[in-house]
């Protein structure tokens, strides 16, 4: 008698909540699912890595792991500083390596290192830590005081506002796919790197002072390609608005 109570108190205790969901649950293996997120308000990373960096695996497995969040706007810019180094990263571009000294002068840094995210333009850490980007992402705010970022047909509307000072509006382009490259020099030489979201274009589109800005949209080199939009204070300064499409 004493052992089938036992099996009936164990029986309870496996459909009791938290024990009973199965390990085939998506929503239990796949978080991302049950993030709510707006494309119009998005939190902003982007990180500077390279190839030819041996500290930057981990924080492309983070920035990974986080691209496809509703909730985020995951960016990462391959700079040009490591390519002497024996391996030269097909992604960096020379732009994306000042954008990072941008906002190294901006923050009062006298260099530049990699890896690095920038979150919403300001606050910067690393991110080669699981833990401490999953902090990040439970504190940092959706960027909702700015102006409304909108497209219609081949505009880009950026709607009326206060404007502090001009923000300069960047069009972005990045490649949501994930990209095997297979490092055969420098650092990572044997290695597989997967990458995400991978920034392949990089243009200023002029500035934003409060009134209502209508800018031309050109549909994108590669039609897998996602587009968005950065409205940003000053050089390197914070981000005030950005929109994924």
């Amino acid at each position: 008698m004493r052992q089938l109570t036992l099996l009936l108190l164990g029986l309870l205790a496996a459909c009791s909540p938290g024990h009973g969901t199965p390990m085939t649950d998506k929503t239990a293996k796949d978080p991302v699912q049950r993030i709510a997120g707006d494309p119009r308000h998005p939190k902003v990373i982007e990180l500077f890595q390279s190839q030819g960096c041996l500290s930057c695996p981990p924080a492309n497995a983070n920035l990974n792991r986080i691209a496809g969040r509703p909730d985020v706007l995951a960016l990462s810019f391959a700079v040009t500083y490591w390519d002497q180094l024996g391996w030269k990263d097909r992604f960096a571009q020379p732009a994306f390596t000042a954008r990072q000294w941008d906002y190294a002068r901006s923050g009062g840094r006298q260099q530049v290192a990699t890896p690095q995210m920038i979150w919403n333009g300001h606050q910067a850490i690393v991110g080669g830590n699981p833990a401490q980007v999953d902090q990040m992402l439970r504190d940092t705010a959706p960027l909702t005081g700015g102006p409304a970022i909108e497209a219609s047909g081949k505009m880009i509307v950026v709607g009326p506002g206060k404007a502090a000072q001009p923000a300069t509006v960047w069009l972005v382009r990045y490649d949501p796919r994930v990209q095997q490259v297979a490092i055969s020099a420098g650092e990572n030489g044997g290695r597989t790197l997967p990458h995400r979201n991978i920034v392949t274009e990089l243009t200023d589109e002029g500035r934003w002072t409060g009134q209502e800005l209508r800018l031309a949209l050109t549909p994108p080199a590669d039609p897998a390609w996602k587009t968005a939009v950065l409205l940003q204070q000053g050089t390197g300064g914070p981000l005030i608005a950005a929109r994924k499409f």
